[in-house]
């Protein structure tokens, strides 16, 4: 069995291979695309950037690594070496300074064009989704937001998520009107999800100049209007990868053997 390594050996095996600076969000994908963690948790890049941020802090110059740009690092060993590739641009990180993952400007999280089948519905159904491919999976189910209902491709309806969550929400829409013209839907949600895959609660207020660029983003993200040239790039937010409810590919599996034992 492959040795579990720590947080602060995975990132120095990670940073030692790669020649330049690496924005922590990399580090975590190469942590995890390797394996040298079994267990990764549901944010492995907001736990890279607190190992790296807290092994700077606490640590100074004894610290293996290097703060060489905004989210970007390299082994201290190596800078000097390396002072072209970060154009001797090396910025100290400060003792109060926190890189999470940058997802508590308005909206925290999102989800793109995911699939109606994959979720097994009920009144409190399970909306799973993976910041990566192999960290854990987060339940969506008690986000609060925004969410739109796609035909194909095509926006068909665009709802908000208040005093009931997204995932009831979605659940209402199986049941009513819009239940049989909808296959995929996207979200936006408001609640930070922690490191440790719960949602937190929500920020008490939001200030103009955030609120308007990130509506922008939403708007951006979600209808991909052919003359804007660029994404929705002040949308500070994560977005995750939908992940199968294990409840309906255990059904799946149970139609297939109730069909064969009928075949039979």
């Amino acid at each position: 069995m492959a040795k579990e390594h720590t947080w602060i050996e995975s990132i120095k095996i990670v940073l030692a291979s790669f020649k330049g600076a690496m924005h922590y969000k990399d580090i975590a994908d190469e942590i995890v695309k390797r394996g040298l963690r079994q267990n990764v948790g549901a944010m492995p890049a907001a736990l890279v950037a607190t190992t790296l941020s807290t092994s700077i802090t606490k640590d100074g110059d004894a610290s293996p690594f290097q703060k060489v740009g905004r989210g970007e690092y390299m082994l201290r060993a190596t800078v000097g070496k390396h002072s072209a590739v970060v154009d001797d641009h090396i910025v100290d990180l400060e003792v109060d300074e926190v890189e999470p993952e940058e997802q508590y400007a308005v909206v925290t999280s999102f989800g793109m064009y995911w699939r109606r089948d994959l979720v097994n519905w009920s009144s409190n159904p399970s909306v799973l989704g993976m910041q990566q491919i192999g960290a854990e999976p987060v339940n969506f189910q008690k986000q609060l937001g925004i969410y739109l209902l796609y035909d194909g491709r095509e926006v068909i309806y665009v709802g908000r998520s208040q005093e009931r969550p997204i995932g009831q929400r979605l659940y209402e829409h199986t049941l009513d009107r819009m239940s049989t013209r909808w296959d995929r839907f996207s979200w936006f949600g408001l609640l930070p999800v922690m490191s440790n895959g719960q949602l937190g609660p929500l920020p008490e207020g939001y200030a103009a100049d955030t609120i308007i660029p990130t509506l922008e983003g939403i708007l951006i993200e979600a209808l991909e209007p052919r003359q804007n040239r660029k994404r929705g790039d002040d949308l500070a937010a994560v977005e995750f990868l939908q992940k199968e409810d294990p409840l309906v590919e255990r059904k799946k599996k149970q139609a297939i053997l109730k069909a064969a034992m009928d075949s039979a």
